[in-house]
């Protein structure tokens, strides 16, 4: 697993939803089929109108392609900063359960929490040690 970390720049811009946004397409759009709002409404647990926002604030930042009632898509700079805070998630899921022994409900839920403060420094030296110590 990598961290990329050329995306860094932008978090200060986004924050956490957005940021939160972002994931949740990148997880949706693996699914092989089109994204909708209605789907990230579903998948963050929010409302259409609050998606619509979100989305407008993406596309302004050159992050989404989103025409009205259309689908979603990550443009390339959108996937390249989205699989960045997943891949941070699922480090530190890994890490809070199979290192510290957290529940897998409770590393799920921190995980989620503490990838939005993570910087690349910590992030690469966590990814390190946890190659080192053989967790996959």
């Amino acid at each position: 697993m990598l961290v990329n970390n050329n995306s860094s720049r932008f978090r200060s811009a986004l924050g956490e939803s957005l940021e939160d946004y972002l994931e949740a397409i990148l997880l949706l759009g693996a699914q092989k089929r089109p994204v909708r709002v209605k789907d990230i409404a579903h998948f963050l647990g929010v409302s259409r109108p609050s998606v619509v926002n979100a989305l407008n604030q993406l596309k302004n930042k050159g992050l989404v392609r989103h025409e009205h009632y259309g689908d979603v898509e990550l443009t390339i700079r959108g996937q390249n900063y989205a699989t960045t805070i997943y891949q941070r998630h699922h480090l530190l899921e890994q890490f809070l359960h199979q290192v510290l022994g957290v529940s897998a409900r409770i590393a799920a839920q921190d995980a989620c929490r503490l990838e939005h403060a993570l910087s690349p420094e910590t992030a690469r030296r966590l990814l390190g040690f946890v190659r080192r110590i053989g967790v996959k």
